[in-house]
């Protein structure tokens, strides 16, 4: 079992910036795909990045060019920088990781979540 605890979220005008961090209970984040979804009031969860076990990062392509996906092994922490922020990126923001290294977007793929950090950002 694996858990994972964001942090890092809160209120910012539209063009401000968020880091999102993700603390892993164990060792995971060196040998498994780890990610970042979202939820927006009314919508579904939607993939929003992911960086394979080998550094391999993906992103939606809503959030190319503002957002980075990141880890850091020696922590067993993930990271989401977040920049140049949209009022249509407010959403509840899930840290997730799977059994396997490679970058994956189906939510169902995911094997643990954390509880969500909430992102909201004013126009």
């Amino acid at each position: 079992q694996v858990q994972l605890v964001e942090s890092g979220g809160g209120l910012v005008q539209a063009g401000g910036s968020l880091r999102l961090s993700c603390a892993a209970s164990r060792r995971t984040t060196s040998t498994n795909a780890m990610g970042w979804f979202r939820q927006a009031p009314g919508k579904e969860r939607e993939f929003v990045a992911a960086i394979s076990s080998g550094s391999t990062t993906y992103y939606t392509d809503s959030v190319k060019g503002r957002f980075t996906i990141s880890r850091d092994n020696t922590k067993n922490t993930l990271y989401l920088q977040m920049n140049s922020l949209k009022p249509e990126d407010t959403a509840v923001y899930y840290c997730v990781c799977r059994v396997g290294s490679a970058v994956v977007t189906a939510p169902t793929l995911y094997n643990y979540w954390g509880q969500g950090t909430q992102v909201t950002v004013s126009s």
